[in-house]
C-alpha cells in the first residue's frame, strides 16, 4: 500500500488514528456515530476495504461498536480504572468494604454466575499453595458485570483445610469478602503478588465477557500471603482488555 509524506503507516491505520484522536478530543462523544465507509472513502480517497479496515481497528480496540444496519458508534462504556495497589489495601477489606469499591466509584457492579465447589487442586495451583498430592481446594468462580457489561471472570483457589466451615465456602462471603473472612480465621493476607500476561481469549471467555472480535484478554494471577509467608489464595482472573485501564500508584 502506498504511503505519503514519509509516514510509513498503512492508510487504514492513519485513518483509524485520526478517528481515535477525534474521539479523544471530544469531536465524537460516547454514542455518536462515526463516519461510515462511504464518508471515509470520499474524505481520504481510499478504497472501501481500507475504510472498512480503519473502522475495524477501532472496533477491535473496544473504542467503537457496530450496530447492525445503523453504522459504527463511539462506545458508551467507560473503561474501568483498576487501582491495583489501593484495592488490596487492608483498610479496604479490613473495614468491610469490597476491594472493588476502590475501582467502581458510583457505577453499577453485579456479581453473577457464582459457584463454590470443592475440587482437587490443579497441579500449578497446588504447587503455589504448597499442597500435598490430591489435596482439595475450595474453588470460587464468579463473573463481574459493570454497568451491564461483563468485564472479568475470576476463579479463586483456597486450601479446603483452611476455610472449611467458614463463609468462604458460601456464595456470599459477607462484608469485606474472602480476605476479611481469612483474617477472622487468623490467616489474613498481608502481602500480594500479581503476575500479568495477555493473550487472545478462548471462545468461551469471549462469549462470557461479550468481547468484540480481535480484542485480547488480560490475565492476572494473584497470590495472597499471610504474615508468615504462607500462600492462602490463588486468584486467576481474565479481563476484557478493552474494558480496563490498569493503574499502579506508588512512591519511589
Amino acid at each position: 500500500m502506498a504511503n505519503t509524506g514519509g509516514d510509513r503507516r498503512p492508510k487504514y491505520q492513519r485513518i483509524a488514528d485520526a478517528l481515535r484522536e477525534a474521539i479523544r478530543s471530544g469531536e465524537y462523544g460516547p454514542g455518536d456515530r462515526l463516519p461510515g465507509e462511504n464518508d471515509l472513502m470520499a474524505t481520504h480517497g481510499v478504497a472501501r476495504m481500507t475504510a472498512r479496515q480503519a473502522l475495524s481497528v477501532l472496533r477491535d480496540e473496544g473504542v467503537a461498536e457496530a450496530r447492525k444496519g445503523a453504522g459504527v458508534f463511539v462506545r458508551e462504556f467507560r473503561p474501568l480504572r483498576r487501582r491495583g495497589i489501593q484495592r488490596l489495601a487492608q483498610q479496604q477489606w479490613g473495614n468491610g468494604r469490597s476491594i472493588w469499591s476502590a475501582d467502581v466509584e458510583n457505577r453499577s457492579l453485579e456479581v453473577d454466575r457464582v459457584s463454590v465447589t470443592e475440587e482437587v487442586a490443579p497441579d500449578g495451583v497446588g504447587a503455589v499453595l504448597d499442597l500435598a498430592d490430591q489435596e482439595t481446594v475450595c474453588v470460587r468462580r464468579r463473573r463481574f458485570v459493570l454497568d451491564g457489561k461483563p468485564v472479568l471472570l475470576a476463579t479463586s483457589y483456597l486450601p479446603t483445610s483452611l476455610v472449611a466451615g467458614s463463609a468462604i465456602t458460601q456464595e456470599d462471603t459477607g462484608p469485606g469478602g474472602t480476605y476479611a473472612r481469612l483474617a477472622e480465621l487468623g490467616h489474613g493476607p498481608v502481602h500480594f503478588r500479581e503476575e500479568i500476561r495477555s493473550r487472545m481469549p478462548s471462545p468461551d471467555e469471549a462469549t462470557q465477557l461479550s468481547m468484540s472480535a480481535g480484542t485480547p484478554a488480560i490475565l492476572i494471577c494473584r497470590t495472597a500471603f499471610t504474615e508468615e509467608g504462607r500462600p492462602v489464595e490463588v486468584n486467576e482472573m481474565t479481563l476484557d482488555a478493552a474494558s480496563y485501564i490498569l493503574e499502579y500508584d506508588f512512591d519511589a
